[in-house]
């Protein structure tokens, strides 16, 4: 059974997730939370598998709630669930530590099979933020994060992480499918990831990518 914590000041959406989530046998609500010092105080005696968090939440908010629950309780995936599809805030929520970013207008089946994912260890990402990654600056990072990539594989990363598919990969930089394919093998291996979501948590966490002023 997944634990799951709800964090949101709005009671009917509460409700509506605990409607949707309902749907899954094998998830469970044990915890809800309506401001970050509440999150911050239910969360040890929940004890949840997963916190779904949202960013506009008072007292504290779900930024600064997920970097101090993952400093004292590393164990709980938190997936980001909010009406704010900005840059800074995605990029500021994953380098404080979020397992995943979805978006409020997500179909009721992409939350629950965000939710499953999350807690099988993989990341989850709104495909617009993948797209709206590179929107800031097409830029590369100083960072020695990625000095075991190749020149090759890291201008393949910065592909992945701007949402492109193989084949608009290999437009791109001039190579054939099969060429891509072995980039991304490569890149999957040295990064220890096995999917393209979390390559972009990986490259936002570690400063693969530009990090908008002040997030």
């Amino acid at each position: 059974m997944i634990k799951v914590m709800l964090v949101d000041d709005h009671a009917v959406l509460r409700d509506g997730l605990k409607n949707i989530l309902g749907m899954a046998e094998d998830i469970l609500v044990v915890g809800e939370a309506v401001n970050g010092k509440q999150a911050l105080e239910i969360v040890e005696g929940a004890d949840p598998d997963i916190i779904l968090m949202d960013i506009n939440i008072p007292d504290i908010n779900g930024i600064e709630v997920t970097r101090m629950i993952k400093k004292d309780h590393p164990h709980v995936k938190v997936l980001v669930l909010t009406m704010y599809n900005h840059d800074e805030y995605f990029m500021s929520a994953i380098k404080e530590g979020a397992d995943g970013y979805l978006l409020k207008d997500s179909p009721s089946e992409q939350v629950i099979e965000a939710i499953h994912d999350v807690f099988k260890g993989e990341s989850v990402v709104h495909p617009s933020m993948t797209k709206k990654l590179f929107a800031i600056h097409q830029q590369k990072a100083e960072s020695g994060s990625d000095n075991q990539l190749t020149e090759r594989e890291k201008e393949v990363l910065l592909c992945l992480v701007e949402g492109l598919s193989n084949k608009e990969i290999g437009k791109r930089l001039y190579i054939s499918d099969k060429t891509v394919k072995i980039h991304v093998s490569k890149i999957f291996k040295k990064l220890n990831v096995k999917s393209r979501s979390q390559v972009v948590i990986y490259a936002v966490q570690n400063q693969l990518v530009p990090l908008p002023p002040g997030s």
